[in-house]
């Protein structure tokens, strides 16, 4: 399971359960996983982070709350979070998503779409009064 990607503490508790193993042997088994350091939950937070954020520029709000529906206690989220958009402009993250989802136009169209972009960029985790701003800026 590890060898295809990090998988948080929790996400092996669930897939070994799935699987039909004893509890005992779970807990046994993560335990062995934690002590050669082959899970880590700050590890696997970070992956996250960097992958959502980077990849499918996706905002803050989004990327936690990604870390967080893996298991991943929310201090320790937060903390990759903080540490991944250290590095990243948040306005030029959001224009990336917008351009995205423009598909090369320059313009909105009209109110609907207006507001079909605002529902989709305020779900990607970005904050809505950036994201107004930003459809403002464009629809002028």
């Amino acid at each position: 399971m590890l060898a295809r990607r990090e998988l948080s503490e929790q996400q092996i508790r669930q897939r070994l359960a799935r699987k039909g193993h004893e509890e005992a042997d779970v807990d046994a088994a993560v335990e062995r996983l934690r002590g050669e350091r082959a899970i880590d939950d700050a590890r696997v937070a970070e992956a996250i982070a960097r992958t959502e954020s980077t990849v499918r520029k996706r905002g803050r709000l989004r990327v936690q709350m990604q870390i967080e529906r893996a298991g991943i206690a929310r201090t320790t989220a937060r903390r990759a979070v903080d540490e991944t958009f250290e590095g990243i402009d948040d306005a030029a993250l959001l224009e990336a998503a917008l351009a995205k989802r423009l598909r090369g136009r320059q313009r909105i169209e009209d109110d609907r779409e207006m507001e079909r972009l605002y529902r989709y960029l305020v779900s990607q985790g970005f904050e809505p009064d950036r994201v107004l701003a930003a459809l403002n800026r464009i629809k002028d």
